[in-house]
Parts: structure tokens; C-alpha cells; sequence
């Protein structure tokens, strides 16, 4: 009995430590049960390091049913081995699991039920041979616990959502700001933040932090700090499939939209562009709905649901044209166009034209692609009111954006341009593009990538044309995680000339060890995006 009892405490042991390092992925994947599975079957990620020796212990208690007694204990001290040497995902992580309220509550269940199952493990009087399988079952059952954990809890998560919803949809009801909704495959952020900062320069303005954009990340963003004092609620709005926003625009009814664009951004989600198109337009739906307007890039009127959205609702519709974006606007007229764009070291610059009158921009952000997301925030501040000169007053002290080609000088001399958090080809093109213009400056440009995610059938296309465009770009590309990004590794090998240089590294560590040694006051550093932990990281199980 002492053994079975002592394998049953060491096995909880092993449970909690390995069911932190499993709730780190999931929740990553959302909570996504069959995302996680997923996952885990691409990865591989089945249990070894206990698995193996519980196996070895129960051959030899199948081999020698004298030593069977002994077994229990030596199972016993594995399991205590392997938690001691478990990674602890609190602290030993790149994006570290955060125990909310929910976490605790699925750790919890999940807890109690492999509790059960150890407790009547422990309590069978069946030999050890037995029962080890049994043991062994356990071990690789600890994910099916939390999935099954978070199952079981749905309805009380959503009583307790719905509450927290309720608090926030009569709150901002209350208070009534005008709530401007920004949603697009990439880009929302820039844009949100660009706005913000050029309504807070004039009325107080509150925005979603960050990447914040799920219904309990408004929510509580409503709940803690929106005040009667604010005229303007920035909400970005994400989609996970179509209802997403929708859902959302019942939370934050939308006075005034922006639509960023259409891309391949998530496209393991939604599988096809006409998909995407229906998922962002929703935004658009509600908002024409309460009597609001929508700003929407005029390329966009290359797909047919928003081509006749536009049609439909003419009067409410504000159209940002690109400089070369004439042949995609058609006949309508938009109502801001950029007439010529270009950058320096310095920033970004822009002629626009906006009713008749052309105004010059010029913001101290980087990348081209920021020009058409000036634009979006150019027409939505003129269209709730601001004039377009104290726009282009506001747009003068831009503060960077945090971690989207945010260029940082280093004491060294060197310059770290920090695209961590941009997963797009556009924007891909966009920061090789400002790595190039700092190459042509008398800097050498070295590329850190470990690629995109969630592209789905489009992964190795887009790779592949990325890793031709850096060759002509940088001089040397330090690969991460480099098995994920074939076709990219390639791709620049194939267009690099002798002088240039690929480095694979196994992770972001191994990048930053190189950097560390070899990066000196002629170099320019384009960081570009940087992957959650279930993507690089081989959970080591």
C-alpha cells in the first residue's frame, strides 16, 4: 500500500508541472480543443520523457515478478524526476502562461480529475504489472484532462462572459462615446494607434491597447477605463470566422468604422479572400445600420461583396486610394488619395488630396505600407470632425508604433528595426524594403526571421517570394527555426550572390548568440516577427 500511495502522490506531482506546461499551448491555441490536438499532432508532442522509463519499469516487473513490488517505487521517483526537470511555463517562456481566472478554474478540474483517476489507481489491489500501462495511460492523458476540463466549463464561462459583457455593453451605452471600430487582415493596430494619437491630440480618446481585440479584452477595457470623460472609443476587432464581429458590433455598437484590407493574414482560418471579405464586412453591416459611415481602402473594391456594399450605402462610404490605386477605385471617386508617397531615414511622406485640396504629410513611423494606413486615419479623423490641417499637425509628432518597424538605435552604433509583431507579406515587403534603404546608407542589413504563420496553402509560395526579395535586400538572413521556412531559405540562397549569408538557427537564442557576436556600428537589424512559444519552441516532453 505505501508504494501504491507513493506512486499515486508522485504522480499528481508529475500532473500539476506537466499540466502547466501543457495549459501554456492551449492556451495559446485559444482554448481551442481541436486546434490543440492539432498541434500536437503536428508536433509530435507525446509524452517520452516519463513514458519510456515507466515502460522499462514495467518490462521489468513483467520479467522478474519478484521485483514487481519495487516497481511502484521506482515509477514513483521517475515521476518525480521528470516534474523536477519540467520547464516551468510561469517563467520559462517567451510569451509566459498568465493565470487568469479561467486558467485556474480549468487547472483546477483537470486536476480533480486525474486526482480521481490516480486515487483509484492507487487503491487497486492488481499487481504492478498490472496496473503500470494503466500509469503509463495516465501520463499521456493529461492533455485530454485539460480539454476535457475547459468542456465542462463552458457554461459556467459563459455566465460569467456574459456578465462581464453586460457590464461593459451598459457602460459604454452610459457613457456614450462615439466607438470607432477598426478591423482588416494586418494593419488594424497601426491604424488604431495612428488615430488615436491624432483624436487624443484634440478631444480625450481611449483605444484597445495593444493587440487587445476579442470580446472579454473589450470588455474589460470598457469595465476599467473608459470614463464620461472620453468623446472617442477606438475598439480593433478581431475575426476568428464569420460572427466574429458581428458578435462584437453587439458589444460595441459601431458609430464609425474602418476597414483595413483584405489578405492572406489567418488564412488557415478562413481558407479563401471571399470568406475574409464577408467575416470584415460585418463591420461594415452594423455600422451603416446605426446611421454610421465606413472608410474603406478603394482596392478593396476588387472583391464583389464589397464592390456592392459600397454601391449599396455610396453616401456613407469614405474611399482612401493609393497612388496607384486609381484602376481598383473604378468610377467612384474616393474621397482621400495619395498622389505620390515615398521615405527616409526619417520617416514617411505623403501628398494627399482631400476635397479638392492637397495636404503634405509626413509622419516619423517607417514603412511604406504605413502610407495607406495614414490614409485610413487621414479620412476617419477628417470624417468625425477633425480638420484635415490639425490632422496633419497631430500626424508630425507620431509616436512609433511598439514593435511594427519600430527603428531603435543601439548603444553600439547599430540600428534594430523591430518588426516583432507584423506576420504579413505585405508587410514583410514593406520592412525589406526600409532594411534595403538602410543598406543603401553604408550599413550592412542582416534579416532574423523565422517566417509567417497561419498562411495555411499559401506558406510556401509566400516564402519562397519573400526569401527572393531579401536576397536582394540583406546580406546576411538568420533563419529561425529554419525546418518551418523551407522555401524561403531557398528561395534567398538561390538569388544571394557569394558575398551573402545564411545562418540557421534553432531559435531565437541561437539568433541572439550570433547577433551578440557578430553585430557591430555598421550594422541595421530588421527583427521580423518574432513566434509564440508553439511555434518555435519544441516543447520538450
Amino acid at each position: 500500500m505505501a508504494s501504491s500511495l507513493f506512486l499515486g502522490a508522485a504522480f499528481l506531482v508529475f500532473a500539476v508541472r506537466r499540466g502547466l506546461t501543457w495549459l501554456h499551448i492551449f492556451q495559446q491555441e485559444e482554448y481551442d480543443g481541436p486546434r490543440f490536438f492539432r498541434w500536437m499532432a503536428a508536433a509530435r508532442a507525446f509524452d517520452k520523457r516519463a513514458t519510456l522509463p515507466l515502460l522499462a519499469c514495467w518490462g521489468a516487473a513483467l520479467a522478474a515478478p519478484e521485483a514487481a513490488p519495487y516497481a511502484k517505487w521506482a515509477a514513483g521517483l521517475v515521476l518525480l524526476a521528470v516534474a523536477a526537470v519540467e520547464d516551468n511555463p510561469l517563467k520559462a517562456a517567451k510569451k509566459k502562461l498568465v493565470l487568469t481566472a479561467r486558467v485556474k478554474r480549468i487547472l483546477s478540474v483537470a486536476l480533480g480529475l486525474t486526482a480521481v483517476y490516480a486515487v483509484a489507481l492507487a487503491l487497486c489491489p492488481a499487481a504492478p504489472a498490472a496496473l503500470l500501462p494503466f500509469w503509463i495511460l495516465g501520463v499521456q492523458a493529461l492533455p485530454l484532462a485539460l480539454v476535457a476540463a475547459n468542456a465542462s466549463l463552458a457554461p459556467v464561462e459563459a455566465r460569467i462572459q456574459q456578465g462581464f459583457w453586460n457590464e461593459a455593453h451598459q457602460k459604454l451605452l452610459r457613457l456614450a462615446p462615439t466607438v470607432i471600430a477598426v478591423t482588416g487582415s494586418y494593419g488594424k493596430t497601426s491604424v488604431k494607434h495612428i488615430l488615436a494619437h491624432v483624436l487624443g491630440c484634440y478631444h480625450p480618446t481611449l483605444m484597445t491597447p495593444g493587440s487587445i481585440n476579442t470580446p472579454m479584452g473589450i470588455s474589460r477595457i470598457i469595465r476599467e477605463r473608459l470614463t464620461d470623460a472620453h468623446r472617442f472609443f477606438i475598439a480593433e476587432m478581431g475575426a476568428y470566422g464569420i460572427g466574429s464581429i458581428e458578435r462584437l458590433c453587439r458589444l460595441a455598437p459601431p458609430d464609425f468604422a474602418i476597414i483595413t484590407n483584405v489578405g492572406p493574414a489567418h488564412y488557415e482560418r478562413f481558407k479563401d479572400l471571399a470568406t475574409v471579405v464577408r467575416a470584415k464586412f460585418e463591420l461594415a453591416h452594423a455600422t451603416v445600420a446605426r446611421g454610421g459611415r465606413v472608410v474603406l481602402p478603394s482596392a478593396l473594391l476588387g472583391y464583389d461583396h464589397a464592390r456592392d456594399f459600397a454601391a449599396a450605402n455610396a453616401g456613407a462610404v469614405l474611399l482612401c486610394a493609393g497612388a496607384d490605386a486609381a484602376a481598383a477605385a473604378g468610377t467612384t471617386e474616393p474621397s482621400v488619395r495619395v498622389l505620390e508617397a515615398g521615405q527616409d531615414l526619417s520617416g514617411i511622406h505623403a501628398r494627399l488630396l482631400y476635397q479638392g485640396q492637397e495636404y503634405a504629410v509626413r509622419a516619423p513611423i517607417h514603412g511604406m505600407h504605413h502610407v495607406d494606413n495614414v490614409a485610413l486615419a487621414f479620412a476617419a479623423a477628417c470624417g468625425v470632425g477633425v480638420e484635415p490641417q490639425r490632422v496633419v499637425s497631430a500626424l508630425r509628432s507620431l509616436p512609433q508604433i511598439t514593435h511594427r518597424l519600430e527603428v531603435k538605435p543601439q548603444p553600439d552604433g547599430s540600428v534594430l528595426i523591430d518588426d516583432a509583431y507584423n506576420s504579413n507579406p505585405s508587410g514583410f515587403a514593406s520592412a525589406l524594403a526600409l532594411l534595403d534603404l538602410y543598406r543603401k546608407s553604408g550599413r550592412r542589413g542582416v534579416l532574423v526571421t523565422p517566417g509567417m504563420v497561419e498562411l495555411g496553402t499559401l506558406h510556401d509560395s509566400a516564402h519562397a517570394e519573400l526569401g527572393a526579395r531579401a536576397a536582394a535586400c540583406a546580406d546576411v538572413l538568420l533563419a529561425v527555426a529554419p525546418a518551418r521556412i523551407p522555401t524561403l531559405v531557398e528561395a534567398f540562397r538561390a538569388a544571394a550572390g557569394p558575398d551573402q549569408l545564411v545562418v540557421e538557427c534553432p531559435d531565437f537564442a541561437s539568433a541572439r548568440a550570433w547577433l551578440a557576436a557578430n553585430i557591430g556600428p555598421g550594422d541595421a537589424v530588421l527583427l521580423e516577427n518574432d513566434l509564440p512559444d508553439l511555434y518555435e519552441k519544441k516543447v520538450r516532453v
